[in-house]
């Protein structure tokens, strides 16, 4: 189990707090992202599996029997339904809940949910036909939302296992190798350093303005061309990320002045993080500063987004609950953790930043610069 047995405790009675608001006799929690904030196991979807969460009583995990072992191992919960692999997940849910006499009652679940697609609802709810299910779509991403103090541990972990990976990359890269070969150093610090056998990052050549999700490859490496390393450490699933660029042979002072200049930039946006800070303001003080002083023509992505626990095989790699956008109309909080970046014509840097009670703190800290190599 990652966190002792109070930390799931404080979550089960803030989830319940919003489920007494809504007047809910269960919860059906699916997500992997979700189960892992409640019940502390972290599982695939090969074959439905979800925790039931009663208004009142111990919660329910119920999974395939093959998987009993690691949740014995991994989670904190007593109570759990076995199934065969012949048998019907869904019929198995719909029958649990029968059994906590909820079949009547209100029955909530994430209409967002993307381990509920509408053939799996509509074969639940005719199983339970007499049931008034209750959208809590939204709400376990709130509470998810502000980090504990044993969270952001693990996440400064995972921040100082990225750092030495960095290094790692640089010591590997040169003119004539490849983004693979940084890519293998990397993944060799991150198996060292007790990391989780996830994804090493994106690492590939940093070229324009749309390369940030570039792919691998094991082209070699000119003088003069840009390494882009954004490096994803996993720790029991929690993630920190940074990215940080290398040329390769000298730095143009061109290219010198550019990545000044997107430091400068969001070491002031930085500086403005703190509780009760305006996410679209945090958001400008990046994106109007690269747009007038001419670093970029236009500037369509995000200048950040929340951090914290979500498993490699949940299909989102990035956690979009909490995104700076000249839209946004959220305020910041203190315990949020983020996902900062700039990017222009090939440069690319960002922290993993987490909110304090008075400002900001950096928890990634290999140095704010572009690399020779």
């Amino acid at each position: 189990m990652l966190f002792p047995i109070d930390e799931y405790d404080a979550r089960v009675k803030c989830v319940r707090e919003q489920m007494a608001a809504r007047d809910l006799d269960v919860l059906i929690i699916d997500q992997s992202e979700f189960l892992a904030y409640v019940t502390g196991f972290l599982i695939s979807e090969n074959m439905y599996r979800a925790c039931l969460l009663p208004r009142d009583g111990d919660p329910i995990m119920i999974l395939r029997a093959v998987d009993l072992g690691p949740f014995a191992e991994s989670s904190w919960l007593s109570r759990s339904v076995a199934f065969a692999d012949w048998e019907d997940p869904v019929q198995v849910l719909a029958n649990t809940i029968r059994s906590l006499s909820c079949a009547e009652g209100r029955v909530g679940l994430d209409e967002d949910s993307y381990c509920m697609p509408l053939s799996r609802f509509k074969h639940l709810s005719a199983q339970l036909p007499d049931a008034d299910f209750v959208d809590f779509s939204g709400v376990m991403a709130l509470l998810r939302a502000r980090k504990s103090a044993r969270e952001v541990a693990v996440l400064r972990r995972a921040a100082a296992i990225g750092d030495l990976g960095i290094d790692a990359a640089l010591k590997a890269s040169g003119e004539g190798r490849s983004a693979r070969n940084a890519a293998a150093a990397v993944y060799q610090v991150f198996m060292q350093e007790g990391a989780d056998a996830a994804r090493a990052g994106i690492i590939t050549a940093g070229v324009g303005n749309a390369f940030l999700h570039g792919g691998l490859t094991c082209e070699p490496l000119a003088r003069g061309d840009v390494l882009h390393m954004e490096l994803l450490p996993y720790i029991d699933g929690y993630s920190a990320r940074l990215m940080r660029s290398a040329v390769i042979g000298e730095i143009d002072p061109a290219r010198s002045q550019l990545a000044r200049r997107l430091i400068e930039i969001q070491d002031r946006q930085f500086e403005a993080m703190k509780p009760g800070a305006s996410a679209a303001q945090i958001d400008a003080l990046a994106r109007d500063a690269m747009l007038a002083g001419g670093l970029r023509r236009d500037y369509p992505n995000i200048t950040g987004y929340a951090l914290g626990c979500y498993p490699l095989h949940s299909p989102r790699t990035s956690d979009f609950s909490r995104i700076f956008l000249p839209t946004a109309d959220w305020t910041l909080e203190e315990g949020m953790v983020f996902h900062m970046y700039v990017s222009a014509d090939g440069i690319a840097i960002s922290e993993t930043v987490l909110v304090t009670a008075t400002g900001h703190e950096c928890l990634t800290r290999s140095p704010r610069q572009v690399f020779q190599v």
